[in-house]
């Protein structure tokens, strides 16, 4: 497994040292990301390296959006019947949503961590906060399932479900799956860093956006929604009767972050080689000139992410 790059390495433009998880490297042809949530046998591999969600915590944190908080404190204050909250985290990799979201509410808090990778949710468990906001206990439990037969059953009693990074490796039906468990539950969805679509480098360069048409073209195959996925998540919700804010939330990525960039580049332009092939040639000069870039210090760059609060019609009693 590669080891986490760092700003005084040399630029290696080859797809070898993506970070699993940063690239279309991850999965072996016809596989599908960790958020697929599905029971796998045990020759499986994790699809998403520790390494890669390590380097991307810090610039997950800082994006997410505040924003929406109030809105969600102000339900779950109002929530009847609740003495603590239980928080079901889909997709949690190594517990990142967590170690953000349980220090900014208060109140006793019971996370249930899904995920189909048993080692992230080993990790995920062991590095979970334990106090929340107000000092009240955090405690955690570790499921293995499908999103995919997500029902509201299987959210009876939840307070919220989050995920971060899950909704553009979906499909249509899947999303729907989703919003038809939360609101059939009555919880509310907070549901972070879904790509948007648009990155923006600076300087610019003459590929830029022929690279980002073949990577958004590459997040939406074989049914995926990419680009498309918080559209698709806000009339899912919308229609089964919940009130949905969006606020961005993009990566910031300055020369303090040069080796999240120098791997996030390699993903992005392999991603893109894979879809249109034809690109290859060009493709390797582009990433090694934005590679030295980097690690000069040379290079910013906008990843454009969007996060989704949906607050379902709550059960049991009016919020």
């Amino acid at each position: 497994m590669p080891a986490t790059p760092t700003t005084s390495a040399a630029p290696d433009p080859s797809a070898d040292s993506v970070i699993p998880g940063a690239g279309p490297t991850a999965a072996r042809p016809g596989e599908r990301p960790t958020v697929r949530l599905r029971e796998d046998g045990p020759d499986e591999q994790p699809r998403y390296a520790p390494e890669w969600l390590e380097l991307r915590e810090p610039a997950d944190a800082a994006a997410r959006a505040h924003d929406l908080l109030d809105p969600l404190r102000i339900r779950l204050a109002n929530l009847p019947g609740k003495s603590g909250l239980v928080i079901h985290d889909l997709g949690c990799g190594t517990g990142s949503m967590g170690r953000w979201l349980a220090p900014r509410l208060d109140g006793a808090q019971h996370w249930v961590l899904h995920d189909r990778d048993p080692y992230l949710l080993h990790f995920a468990a062991v590095a979970s906060p334990r106090v929340a906001a107000d000092g009240s206990r955090v405690t955690v439990e570790t499921r293995r399932g499908d999103v995919a037969r997500l029902t509201p059953d299987a959210l009876s009693g939840a307070s919220l479900v989050t995920a971060s990074a899950l909704l553009d490796v979906l499909t249509r039906e899947e999303i729907d799956t989703l919003a038809e468990a939360c609101t059939g539950a009555g919880c509310p969805a907070l549901l972070t860093l879904s790509v948007a679509g648009r990155v923006d480098l600076t300087p610019s360069h003459p590929m830029d956006t022929e690279i980002m048409e073949a990577f958004n073209a590459h997040q939406r195959r074989s049914g995926l929604l990419g680009p498309d996925s918080v559209t698709a998540a806000c009339e899912a919700f919308s229609e089964r009767g919940a009130t949905v804010r969006l606020n961005p939330s993009p990566w910031r990525l300055g020369p303090a972050e040069a080796a999240l960039t120098a791997q996030w580049l390699r993903g992005w332009v392999g991603a893109a080689v894979e879809q249109r092939p034809e690109l290859k040639e060009r493709a390797e000069r582009y990433l090694r000139e934005r590679l030295e870039a980097c690690e000069a210090g040379e290079l910013t760059v906008l990843v454009h992410h969007t996060d989704l609060l949906a607050l379902s019609r709550p059960t049991g009693g009016a919020a």
